[in-house]
């Protein structure tokens, strides 16, 4: 009987591990592809230019790729150094977001503050050479949320100095629309916008993110079974 629990247990750990290495060739895979044909797209933040929506895809791709070998592996193989990494490294990343969801609860106002001044800097490079990434990423947030600059459509003035916004900043879209009288354009601020959608998305959020730990605690109840069933094995051979 406890034979048969541990092999329906190994099975359901391969399989398991097995699709979260799928998810996270998928994951890379979109990665890759915006990076390749959108260079740094969604790149909004100008002192941190690396934190792109590519390289966060590629970098997160790669990590679940790394940790579903792991444990698919250790299972098959039934491997105690590598159920035991599969367990210390899904452990870690648990840890890190729940240290990650609090810090910034804690500290949401700083965020926030730090957020929009980090943003409003990004401004000044909208447009300019080596920075496609940044402008894209701000027509696109402007044109789909129907805002303009971070806090206020007057944010722009201090990037062209002048009373003028960019195009997408346009309740309809037209070339140089953005020198046009400021009654055309959008004048609700990106970042409240962005706020109040992903308030609005909440619950499919922690939906999410409750998911998401709970498939990481049964990673780790089921590794942890395993390793010590493989501590007993050999101890019992030895």
């Amino acid at each position: 009987m406890a034979e048969g629990c541990m092999m329906a247990l190994r099975y359901g750990m391969v399989f398991f591990n097995l699709l979260f290495w799928l998810g996270g060739c998928g994951i890379l895979g979109v990665g890759v592809w915006l990076s390749v044909t959108q260079g740094n797209f969604a790149t909004l933040s100008s002192s941190l230019p690396s934190l792109s929506a590519a390289n966060l895809l590629i970098a997160v791709g790669t990590i679940i790729m790394v940790i579903g070998c792991l444990g698919c592996v250790g299972a098959v193989k039934e491997s105690r150094p590598l159920l035991l990494a599969f367990f210390i490294l899904l452990l870690l990343i648990f840890f890190l977001e729940i240290l990650s969801i609090m810090l910034f609860f804690i500290y949401q106002d700083e965020i926030d503050h730090y957020a929009q001044r980090d943003l409003k800097k990004g401004l000044q490079l909208f447009g300019t050479e080596g920075n496609v990434g940044l402008t894209n990423a701000w027509m696109i947030v402007q044109t789909d949320f129907r805002c303009c600059g971070v806090t206020n459509h007057t944010d722009w003035f201090e990037v062209y100095n002048a009373t003028r916004v960019p195009d997408s900043c346009c309740l309809e879209y037209s070339d140089n629309c953005g020198l046009d009288n400021p009654g055309t354009w959008w004048t609700a601020p990106c970042y409240e916008r962005v706020k109040d959608w992903l308030n609005e998305n909440l619950v499919a959020l922690w939906i999410f993110a409750l998911c998401t730990a709970l498939t990481q605690i049964l990673g780790l109840v089921f590794s942890m079974t395993m390793f010590c069933q493989a501590v007993k094995v050999e101890t019992f051979y030895a």
